[in-house]
């Protein structure tokens, strides 16, 4: 799936020709429908686009994770959550759990071959079969659900503060609390998270930007400014919300990001990873 990743020519020239052109009009335009911030400074994470992919517009994203070569999305809103496996190369989905009317889906993770979703502000959580999909158990939190991941020994959530909860996978309650913070003030509306290769990588919401969290200290460390890739993704669907959704492939070193309803999904390498005949 996500190892297969090719070229396509002619979908990344016309992705390629509105990236530009969204560069070009951001030169002279100090609008935008998400906050943006100085992309310059030493944290800035530069990033490389590998591909650019289909994806369902319909689909309001709250969580994306690639597991044993199959990507799984999970989506909210009401009465139109579900998880899915999804296909890169179409943005099809094999919509494989549906929740009840009453459930906001969040965020999604797999740990120990199992799947555990998130609801925002039912203050319940869902566990599934990674092979069956067949829920084999629920959990209850104290504050909204948002985002979720893990570092392989503990789940990590978010409630859209500056918290990061990590949870014990016997009895998912809290063994740790994290502040994010950079420079000294908290970071908050932390969001979709993903684990990836020692540093937690969150969504900021209302933002274009993933900041790079180191685990230990909760401190900021790194910044990906996508507000370029948003602003060439939104002229697909007029009604395109925030950035939502990472996913990381560890054999390929692939990031692939998204939004809630975006009309694409987008492959990228950090720089010091990209091969210089896949830089755009």
């Amino acid at each position: 799936m996500v190892n297969d990743i090719q070229a396509n020519a002619s979908y990344m020239v016309k992705f390629k020709s509105i990236f530009f052109v969204s560069i070009c009009l951001g030169m002279f335009s100090c609008g935008s429908k998400k906050e943006t911030k100085d992309s310059t400074g030493p944290n800035l994470i530069p990033y490389s686009i590998y591909k650019i992919f289909p994806h369902d517009n319909q689909a309001f994203t709250q969580g994306l994770v690639v597991e044993q070569g199959k990507l799984l999305e999970g989506t909210g809103q009401y009465g139109t959550s579900w998880i899915a496996e999804v296909d890169i190369a179409t943005g099809k989905q094999d919509k494989k759990v549906i929740l009840d009317q009453e459930y906001f889906g969040e965020g999604i993770a797999v740990l120990n071959n199992k799947i555990y979703q998130l609801t925002w502000k039912n203050k319940k959580g869902f566990i599934y079969d990674f092979k069956t999909y067949q829920k084999i158990g629920e959990f209850s939190y104290n504050r909204e659900g948002w985002g979720i991941t893990h570092n392989g020994i503990h789940l990590i959530v978010s409630d859209g503060s500056e918290k990061l909860y990590f949870l014990d996978t016997l009895s998912l309650q809290p063994v740790k609390t994290l502040s994010v913070t950079e420079n000294g003030l908290a970071v908050k509306n932390i969001n979709e998270l993903e684990f990836i290769e020692g540093y937690i990588y969150a969504n900021q919401w209302q933002t274009n930007w993933i900041v790079k969290i180191d685990p230990t200290t909760g401190n900021v460390v790194g910044r990906l400014d996508l507000a370029q890739v948003a602003e060439a993704v939104y002229p697909g669907n007029p009604n395109a919300d925030v950035l939502n959704g990472i996913a990381y492939e560890p054999k390929s070193k692939m990031v692939l990001i998204t939004g809630k309803l975006w009309p694409n999904m987008v492959a990228l390498k950090f720089r010091e990873e990209a091969k210089t005949d896949t830089q755009p």
